[in-house]
């Protein structure tokens, strides 16, 4: 079986490489799905007898690696539906998760009726204890392990206090990934009740305890947003207009491309770039300028999107019609900024 699984994995790597550099002459959409595949009957092989993490760990690899390159070899289209798939898929396993260790804690806790109530929650407790320590621990210590080892200029940009790794440390919060875990284990696993219990516990703790006193701690440490995550949106967008700019001007020079489009495309986004300058505090305000704006494109949307509802009301287009028009509108809708 060993050589199966070695085949399996090796098809699976293949497959990825296939997608990122398109050396196979079939869609990008069909490799993915049978790199997922590959992933999963490896997993199902593997799960019939031996080593189940070494397969496991192949199918992580291989997803990280295909979501790593996402960016270059999915369409818009794979991206704006695979985004809104996966959030409403993450919070359906979500609460399937939940909804399964409610529906099995009282067999759980009637498995464990031979142990008192204080023990159970004595090791509750303590194991509890013992995780948000270990964290807390983990990230008050290895910072300066890496800063002695890491000396590069990126790196030292990276560091922060104590202050922001207490809360940190105070946010890591368990939860679907340690339940998923624990309702995998088999039937007959030594002291699974057990185990089902101190994990649903730890995630009780984490969730009630640290998650309720997460706002009181950020206000005790006087922990601020320090912006950073805005700087790296706009050094991102600014990036992203030089990058369209300099296009422009390698586009205009076709002879498929009109001069009247380039000009326009060029005023836009030169526009934009003085607009972010201007948030980064390099040219005068224009926020009011784009904030109206974009106010009046939004009506304009919404009296299309008034028009075709008219419309489908009055029995002149269908749903299937009036749908796809109004997601060409939410999309636009989505690209405004307020």
């Amino acid at each position: 079986m060993i050589y199966a699984i070695i085949a399996m994995v090796a098809l699976c790597a293949f497959v990825s490489l296939a997608v990122d550099f398109g050396r196979v002459q079939v869609a990008k959409t069909e490799l993915m799905r049978a790199a997922d595949a590959c992933a999963r009957a490896a997993a199902a092989e593997m799960s019939k007898g031996s080593d189940l993490p070494t397969i496991q760990s192949a199918a992580v690899t291989i997803g990280i690696y295909l979501g790593w390159r996402a960016p270059l070899i999915a369409s818009p289209a794979q991206r704006l539906t695979g985004f809104a798939v996966w959030e409403m898929l993450t919070f359906l396993l979500n609460a399937l998760l939940f909804v399964l260790i409610g529906l099995q804690l009282p067999f759980i806790l009637e498995g464990l009726s031979d142990q008192p109530p204080a023990t159970l929650i004595g090791q509750a407790l303590l194991i509890s204890l013992v995780v948000t320590g270990t964290r807390m621990t983990w990230l008050n210590t290895m910072p300066y392990i890496i800063r002695a080892l890491d000396r590069r200029s990126s790196q030292r940009r990276r560091r922060m206090g104590w202050r922001p790794r207490m809360v940190s440390a105070w946010s890591g919060m368990r939860g679907a990934v340690s339940l998923a875990a624990a309702l995998a284990l088999p039937l007959d696993f030594p002291q699974r009740d057990l185990i089902i219990f101190l994990t649903f516990s730890v995630i009780l703790f984490t969730l009630v305890v640290q998650g309720l006193t997460l706002p009181a701690l950020i206000r005790a440490l006087d922990v601020k947003d320090d912006g950073g995550e805005q700087r790296e949106e706009l050094a991102a967008r600014r990036a992203a207009v030089d990058a369209a700019l300099d296009r422009v001007a390698e586009l205009a020079g076709e002879e498929w491309t009109r001069e009247d489009t380039a000009e326009r495309m060029r005023g836009a986004f030169e526009y934009r770039r003085r607009r972010l300058a201007a948030r980064d505090g390099d040219g005068e305000s224009l926020e009011d300028r784009s904030v109206a704006y974009q106010t009046m494109v939004r009506e304009v949307i919404e009296a299309q999107r008034r028009a075709i509802v008219s419309l489908r009301n009055a029995g002149e287009i269908s749903n299937e019609v009036m749908h796809r028009l109004e997601r060409e509108l939410d999309l636009e809708d989505q690209r405004l900024e307020i």
